[in-house]
């Protein structure tokens, strides 16, 4: 899960029977670059209770995959390739489900990670519409060297108001057609499930049988005793018959937690104007990837905030200010900069002419030619110096030379006599 599989979360799954751990998917062209991405989302958490541990990677170049591979091997089990994410910032970064029409491409990443990574390469998928393709992609991964299959039985669009029920029937056939692990995703929302769903698809049931193990913390009864209490009334009511309790598709009582699945938006009936109102309170429409006039019906609330604050404010991309490139490093560079370079790079040629920038501040000419300046008044002090002792001076005498270290003549007002010590 992003951004919710970190070590706390995975110690706490095993410290109740969970054998296997998945770390959050960590994007792999950022775990190359940045060293702080893989201290903060990797190195840090390593300790000898975390394992056996997967980490997970969502990437769509062979080569930066397999350098994130080589990084995080030394520090996990296997390295997982998500192609699972439906999320929209899959879709701008391309990856996740969104590479699954992308065979020759996936087939490439698998097969390179498997040859040169000294762990196994796992993948976790979504199925297509059609049986038969599904269990194809499955084969071609696993022909590619995967080596373990997570298959979640929801295609590319079931998600939001669309994420509806998963497919078993999907994974009892991959289950069926590959030869290596597969596990089952999708429809786990009671301990009941677990069991129907080993039934119905076959997948392994070694660590599913563990995962069915795992029982509430303790604590959480603790946390629902004031809701148990306000409901005693209620359900003493119940049983002497003065009130019934509310029926509805849960299967326990409301006080009781328990999950809840989102029934599928209403189809559009045509040539119907009295459900058209109906149809349209019960669709929802998301707003568009990307903004393109700036009106508030396409921006993101954050952004939609930031406008009823400054109502001036525009967000629309054509009206961005273009910033010019460096021409030597590619950095945004100053726009009144005499070298037409960032201020890094302006810096170093200045320095190396000894030149001015007035746009970066840099005043390298200005104080050599103010030292120079300041040097040639020095050496005409000392030259008007010479030039009046010599004048004072009658012709045939020698210029006299001040002693380094004067001293007063005996017996002079105020001196002190010459001890042999002193001298």
């Amino acid at each position: 899960m992003v951004d919710q599989s970190e070590l706390a979360w995975r110690l706490l799954s095993r410290r109740h029977g969970a054998q296997l751990c998945y770390t959050p998917m960590l994007h792999a062209q950022v775990f190359v670059r940045d060293p702080n991405y893989r201290r903060e989302n990797l190195y840090a958490e390593v300790c000898p209770e975390d394992r056996p541990l997967i980490a997970q990677f969502c990437a769509n170049d062979p080569e930066v995959f397999l350098q994130a591979g080589l990084l995080a091997q030394d520090y996990c089990d296997a390295i997982d390739l998500n192609l699972g994410c439906p999320q929209m910032i899959a879709k701008r970064g391309h990856y996740g489900v969104f590479l699954q029409d992308e065979w020759e491409l996936l087939e490439k990443m698998v097969k390179l990670a498997n040859e040169k990574l000294s762990v196994p390469i796992t993948c976790k998928i979504r199925v297509f519409q059609d049986v038969d393709r599904t269990v194809r992609y499955a084969q071609m991964l696993e022909k590619a060297g995967c080596q373990l299959l997570a298959v979640h039985g929801r295609t590319k669009d079931q998600k939001g108001a669309f994420t509806g029920i998963a497919d078993w029937e999907h994974i009892k056939a991959v289950r069926k057609a590959v030869s290596i692990p597969v596990f089952a995703n999708g429809n786990i929302q009671y301990l009941s499930d677990v069991q129907r769903c080993i039934q119905e698809t076959g997948i392994h049931q070694d660590l599913r049988e563990e995962l069915a193990k795992v029982k509430n913390v303790e604590g959480l009864a603790e946390v629902n005793k004031q809701l148990r209490l306000r409901c005693q009334e209620e359900i003493a009511k119940e049983k002497e018959g003065i009130a019934e309790r509310p029926r509805g598709d849960l299967p326990f009582p409301h006080w009781m937690c328990q999950p809840y699945v989102r029934p599928p938006p209403k189809e559009c009936v045509p040539n119907s104007r009295s459900q058209e109102p109906e149809v349209k309170k019960t669709l929802s429409h998301k707003r568009a990837l990307e903004d393109t006039d700036g009106t508030p019906d396409t921006l993101s609330k954050n952004k939609q905030k930031k406008q009823a604050r400054n109502p001036h404010k525009n967000f629309c991309p054509e009206h961005k200010p273009k910033y010019l490139k460096c021409e030597q490093c590619g950095n945004p560079k100053g726009n009144k900069c005499v070298f037409h370079l960032c201020r890094a790079c302006c810096k170093k040629k200045a320095y190396k002419e000894v030149a001015d920038c007035p746009s970066h501040g840099l005043r390298f000419k200005t104080k050599a030619d103010k030292q120079s300046v300041e040097k040639e008044q020095a050496g005409g002090v000392e030259e008007t110096e010479t030039q009046r002792t010599e004048a004072n001076t009658e012709p045939g005498q020698a210029v006299p030379q001040e002693p380094s270290n004067p001293s007063p003549p005996q017996g002079a007002a105020g001196s002190t006599p010459t001890s042999p010590l002193n001298s």
